[in-house]
């Protein structure tokens, strides 16, 4: 089933995020989790590169077992920052056979020695976009970021390009980690009055270490909320109470998102099956309930 068509039966959706292993690593891991997950019943499973845009070949192999083997509907990320349009039609030629047309449409990380080049035709998200919406057989997504992307200049900078990518036709919308609910309140109020109607699945990552925390900063450069803080400066040096509270946050994130009415809840997993099983498990009579009442 095409994404745009579930988010139109069913919502609020549940969805999971994987990402292909290492190369040096047993591939087949990355199925075990999943296998693990899907009595959860997720409405879909993304699959995403590793960093930089690495593992990316393994996506469409991925994608396609998790679709026709697994029996769950799945969307496959696309890049274009280093692609041709060559590659990026042999891929989707890939997806088609597959079967799997949802696509998560990105610019991609540019690798540092590539910095300042022009990658024409797909410099921008928005050209990837374009480009797959031609071809007519996909439901295409794009990535949002409630804070506004590291590259922009400021978030209402950010919001006009995305109501570029919206009027060229996204069928939804997955938003980068954040960990204060109201900033996606927020976002979402912005969205509306630029004329962003675009359905908006919120992407939640559980924190699990130290470690972790800090990539995530390096990375996406979100906000950590005074509570988060205080459970971070409590737990750091306990990595099994740390663990515990970022599932707990997490769980209360969802709960929070569901009750607000948000279209759909996009959990990271970091191909960790068991603190994404907790979290669903916890939130299973909400889920429930939901779908009653809809």
């Amino acid at each position: 089933m095409l994404v745009r068509d579930l988010l139109k039966e069913k919502k609020p959706s549940i969805s999971f995020e994987v990402f292909p292993p290492k190369r040096d690593l047993d591939i087949e891991g990355i199925f075990e989790t999943i296998d693990q997950l899907k009595d959860l019943e997720p409405d879909f499973i993304s699959v995403t590169y590793g960093a930089g845009g690495t593992s990316k070949d393994l996506t469409v192999d991925i994608a396609s077992r998790v679709k026709k083997e697994m029996g769950i509907e799945t969307i496959a990320h696309l890049t274009c920052a280093t692609s041709s349009v060559e590659e990026v039609n042999a891929t989707l030629d890939g997806l088609d056979q597959a079967g799997v047309h949802n696509v998560l449409a990105l610019r991609g990380d540019i690798p540092p020695e590539r910095r300042g080049e022009v990658n024409k035709p797909f410099t921008y998200a928005s050209d990837l976009i374009s480009h797959v919406k031609d071809r007519g057989t996909y439901s295409v997504g794009g990535a949002c970021y409630p804070e506004g992307h590291l590259e922009s200049s400021d978030l209402e900078a950010d919001i006009r390009n995305l109501k570029k990518k919206a009027d060229l036709g996204l069928d939804f919308l997955i938003t980068q980690l954040f960990y204060d609910n109201e900033t996606l309140f927020r976002f979402k109020d912005r969205l509306e009055s630029h004329g962003i109607q675009t359905p908006l699945i919120a992407g939640i990552l559980p924190v699990l270490n130290k470690k972790q925390i800090i990539r995530i900063q390096q990375l996406s450069g979100c906000t950590l909320p005074k509570k988060f803080l205080r459970i971070l400066n409590r737990y750091e040096h306990d990595p099994a109470a740390l663990k515990e509270a970022g599932t707990a946050y997490a769980t209360e994130q969802i709960i929070d998102l569901l009750s607000w009415g948000v279209d759909g809840v996009h959990i990271y997993t970091m191909n960790k099956a068991e603190t994404t099983r907790r979290i669903v498990e916890s939130i299973g009579s909400i889920r429930k309930n939901l779908v009653r009442t809809l």
